[in-house]
Parts: C-alpha cells; sequence; structure tokens
C-alpha cells in the first residue's frame, strides 16, 4: 500500500502546483513543515520553474495552520520548521518568482499566514479566513508582522484581538484577495494566471520581488527573527507557559481551555 503524501506537486511547463493534502484538515505539523520547505526551496532554485501556485486539497479547508492535536503530542510551537519557516514560504530567503495562493477553502491562523505569503491569492466564494490563535492561546506571528503593512492598522488588530472570521468578500474589500472564483472554476483561473506569469519576463519578476521585499521584508525578518529566537519577553514568557500547552490539550481533549496566565 502506498503511503499518503501530505505534500503533492504537479510540474507543468514552467508551473509547479503545490497541494497540501494531509487528512483531515490539511493541518501543518513539524514534518510536513520540513516538506513544504523542501518544496519551494527546489521551486526557487530550479531555473526551469518560473511560477508556483499553492493550494489545499479537497473542497473544504485550504489550511488551518499549525496541527494542535501534533503540538499536544509534542510538536513545539518554537520548532524546526525547516527551510522557509512555517509552511515552507514565509521565511524562504530570496525567492524570487511569482507564487499564487488559491485558497479552496478555510484559511486560518498559519493558513492565512501561509496565503498573505504569496504574492496573489485567488479564492473561491466559499473560503473563509480568520486568525484565531488568540483563542488558543498562542499569537498569530507572521500575522502580527505582516496584516497592519498589508491592510487598515485598525481592521488588522480588530482580526488578531478578536480572532472572528471573515468571508471572502469582505477579505476582498480590506485587499488579502485578489479574485473571488466559484469553486469549480478556482484551479483554472489560478493556472490561467499562472501561464500568464510564466510567458512573462522572469528578471523583471525576480527584480521586482526582490525591490519589494528590501522595502519591506528587512524588517519583517528582523522582527521574526526577534519572535522566533524568544528575544521579546512576552513571547519567551508565552512559549514557556502552561497556557501555551493548554490550548493544544484543551483542542485535543475536546473541552474549554482553562487560562491560567502563567
Amino acid at each position: 500500500m502506498t503511503e499518503h503524501t501530505p505534500v503533492k506537486t504537479r510540474r507543468e511547463g514552467a508551473i509547479l502546483e503545490v497541494t497540501l493534502d494531509r487528512p483531515k484538515a490539511n493541518a501543518i505539523d513539524l514534518a510536513t513543515s520540513r516538506m513544504m520547505g523542501e518544496v519551494f526551496q527546489a521551486f526557487r532554485d530550479d531555473d526551469e520553474l518560473r511560477v508556483a501556485i499553492i493550494t489545499g486539497g479537497g473542497d473544504k479547508f485550504f489550511c488551518p495552520g499549525w496541527d494542535l492535536k501534533a503540538a499536544a503530542g509534542g510538536d513545539a510551537v518554537d520548532g524546526d520548521y525547516g527551510v522557509g519557516g512555517f509552511g515552507g514560504l514565509q521565511e524562504l530567503r530570496d525567492l524570487n518568482k511569482p507564487v499564487i495562493a488559491a485558497v479552496n477553502g478555510i484559511a486560518c491562523g498559519g493558513g492565512l499566514e501561509l496565503a498573505l505569503s504569496a504574492d496573489m491569492i485567488l479564492a473561491a466564494d466559499h473560503a473563509s479566513f480568520a486568525l484565531p490563535e488568540i483563542r488558543s492561546g498562542t499569537v498569530a506571528d507572521a500575522a502580527s508582522i505582516k496584516l497592519p503593512k498589508r491592510i487598515p492598522y485598525h481592521i488588522a488588530m480588530e482580526l488578531l484581538l478578536t480572532g472572528r472570521w471573515f468571508d471572502a468578500e469582505e477579505a476582498q474589500r480590506w485587499g488579502l484577495v485578489n479574485e473571488i472564483l466559484a469553486a469549480d472554476q478556482l484551479m483554472d483561473r489560478a493556472w490561467e494566471l499562472a501561464r500568464l506569469l510564466a510567458s512573462g519576463p522572469p528578471l523583471v519578476y525576480a527584480a521586482i520581488k526582490e525591490i519589494v521585499r528590501d522595502a519591506e521584508d528587512a524588517k519583517f525578518q528582523d522582527a521574526m527573527n526577534r519572535v522566533t529566537g524568544r528575544q521579546l519577553r512576552t513571547v519567551d514568557v508565552l512559549y514557556g507557559s502552561e497556557d501555551n500547552l493548554e490550548g493544544a490539550r484543551a483542542f485535543a481533549e475536546k473541552r474549554d481551555p482553562v487560562w491560567k496566565g502563567r
């Protein structure tokens, strides 16, 4: 019996499609993150590939982010995510090729952060989004750095502090989503856009991405390094706290978390 692979790839010409297909909901644990990092690193380093598409398997979940059951089982929130950081994209250095996120369902927590790591976001009309880390007793680190730069500050703070859900129409209203499509048209449009980009000048794309990254990511990477290196006191306290484990345990045990503030 063939072992299920949580990260599937399809290559056509200069385009690479990457599908996160990990039962039951496409959540990412440390091993899957490292696998995704290897895939995107190989994409970056392959001169024959020009554009990538990232999507989720099935029609319900794009990615709900961090696998809380794996966390409850021992995966550390500040563990080894592999090259590129969580999901292989958001900290991958020198990725100078366009990436399209085709959000086919729920994108929350690290799943929304994964989508934010793409250059363009297409969403199925039933897609929904949230940053629910606040309810799990942890911090949406990359989103806390990126989101206030992408959308109005007060909206970003509302989403971060409340963890509320919002639909594809609201995401597009705030500029997070480029296009909303019927579910059965999502991947066709993603490939149409990818083919358009693949036909363009790769050196210009590379220059655009480096210029944009230099303007934004120098501060982003410094901030991410301080977060992941636990250099910020509040983050260090959080990652070593009982409450940080409590969120994952409560989820795995299907009960309400009990916050102790320690």
